[in-house]
């Protein structure tokens, strides 16, 4: 993984991310340092024991003008996490990792799975995510794409 070559990378706090191990290219994702961790819109999640773990199966929409275009994703979790929500409720989620590409750098990630149809942007990228790679100029967008 990789592709840094040298110091972290300045990003918007809005920018379009691939999950290569999905086949989605240019997902809008909103940069949030004030998020802990990742997540991604999950509606509908179920969760399902299997002989090798538990494994998440949902539904993602996205491509916010694209609608009708869903893509039924299976991971398998990571783990069971307590999280705040934006309301600062604390939520049990599944996580699930994968390999995320934003500008030159490709690295595993976690994301939390959780419904976001109320938010603008199907995917967060928190801190976590963010560290050591990246920095972000909060007063611009996109620079990335």
């Amino acid at each position: 993984m990789g592709g840094k070559d040298s110091g972290p990378i300045t990003v918007g706090w809005t920018e379009k991310i691939d999950f290569p191990d999905w086949g989605l290219h240019r997902v809008r994702a909103k940069i949030d340092t004030g998020a802990r961790t990742s997540a991604i819109d999950a509606p509908g999640c179920t969760l399902d024991e299997t002989p090798a773990g538990l494994v998440a199966t949902f539904h993602l929409v996205p491509y916010r003008k694209r609608p009708g275009e869903v893509f039924t994703i299976r991971a398998p979790v990571t783990r069971l996490v307590t999280v705040k929500s934006t309301g600062g409720e604390p939520q049990r989620r599944a996580e699930i990792e994968t390999v995320m590409r934003l500008g030159p750098i490709t690295k595993r990630i976690r994301l939390t799975l959780t419904d976001r149809g109320a938010m603008r942007f199907p995917v967060i990228l928190g801190r976590r995510t963010l560290a050591g790679d990246f920095v972000v100029d909060v007063g611009r967008k996109n620079l990335l794409t």
